[in-house]
């Protein structure tokens, strides 16, 4: 690590611990789901770790609602195939 990541790293805070947290475990992958908040408000925290890879998304919590009747959509139109 560089001199300059080590100043960057030192200025931000340290994240905070989840409010709640949910795991889902399917097949070789594992999500996690936290729900985090910061100076920007609350937020989903979405992880998906495959093997050690992991990727994330956050979605706000503003953007919820639209993101579950999305998924229920979804779920929805699986379902009748």
């Amino acid at each position: 690590m560089s001199d300059f990541d080590s100043q960057f790293d030192s200025q931000r805070p340290p994240p905070s611990p989840p409010i709640a947290s949910e795991k889902i475990a399917i097949d070789r992958k594992v999500f996690f789901l936290d729900l985090k908040e910061n100076q920007r408000g609350r937020f989903l925290k979405i992880t998906e770790d495959v093997g050690g890879r992991r990727d994330t998304i956050m979605l706000p919590a503003e953007a919820f609602k639209d993101f579950l009747e999305a998924l229920q959509r979804l779920v929805e139109f699986e379902a009748k195939l």
